[in-house]
């Protein structure tokens, strides 16, 4: 079967969850086997936070404007969900300072210390659509415009359409050099899960590679600490790419919250 978009954002969407809870806490200090709540952002279990709500945005744009990539009509988004806690169950809660910073002063931000994951982590869409390289950078500088950041969402892009048309992780790996071709060998503790972008990148791939189910590479991923919620949602989105929505625990499916505001946003 060919994975669909549905596939990467619920498959997102859970990781995110299943992270919430632990976001900050530090490896070693909890061992998440499943969905829970409340935790760090004292959040009801199947709680998404700014990594879903952020790709629903450019999910959204895409469906309205028939396919294209507009990141006027993006950015016009992200401020609403912001300002008004657009494509959010309850509100926001979680939002990191560059992406803060960026939507009120109405241009990305480019320095070296810009370099969080804030735009990685709402990339996945883009696999789903033509979109350019440059288009996909520009997309990310909305609010992180810094190269490192936009290259990286490049590289996620480009290993997520391999994903798609049906090579193996391995393939993709080789075809997108996403990432450094011995990841799969790397050893936990060389393995970031902080807010870096490349090390969230990394993370993510490693978390695919090692796992053989879409249930062990998010709860990896979690179970890595720290920026817990987007290191499973980037993870997330590639896993379920790879084992689509029936390979994602019934249960957990049924606990994700704000289940019509993700299906109100797809694209075909």
């Amino acid at each position: 079967m060919t994975a669909t978009l549905k596939d990467a954002i619920y498959g997102q969407a859970i990781g995110d969850a299943l992270g919430v809870p632990y976001e900050f806490k530090m490896r070693g200090s909890f061992h998440a086997t499943g969905m829970t709540g409340h935790g760090t952002h004292d959040q009801p279990a199947g709680t998404w936070s700014d990594d879903t709500s952020m790709a629903l945005a450019i999910c959204d744009s895409v469906r309205v404007n028939d396919g294209h990539i507009d990141t006027s009509d993006m950015r016009q988004r992200f401020e609403s969900w912001y300002r008004y806690g657009s494509y959010t169950v309850d509100g926001l809660f979680d939002i990191g300072n560059t992406t803060v910073e960026a939507l009120i002063q109405g241009h990305g931000c480019d320095g070296e210390y810009d370099n969080g994951n804030g735009s990685l982590m709402r990339t996945i869409p883009l696999a789903f659509t033509t979109a350019s390289d440059e288009e996909i950078r520009a997309v990310s500088a909305i609010t992180h415009a810094h190269p490192t950041s936009t290259d990286a969402c490049v590289r996620l892009v480009a290993f997520a359409r391999c994903l798609i048309n049906g090579d193996t992780a391995e393939l993709a790996l080789r075809k997108s050099a996403v990432v450094r071709e011995d990841v799969a060998t790397l050893p936990v503790s060389k393995i970031r899960s902080g807010g870096y972008v490349l090390d969230t990148l990394l993370a993510a791939v490693w978390c695919l590679m090692t796992t053989n189910s879409y249930a062990q590479c998010v709860l990896k991923a979690v179970n890595l600490g720290a920026d817990t919620d987007t290191t499973a949602a980037v993870a997330g989105g590639l896993a379920g790419i790879v084992y689509g929505t029936q390979g994602i625990p019934s249960e957990w499916i049924s606990t994700l919250r704000g289940k019509s505001i993700i299906e109100s946003c797809l694209f075909s």
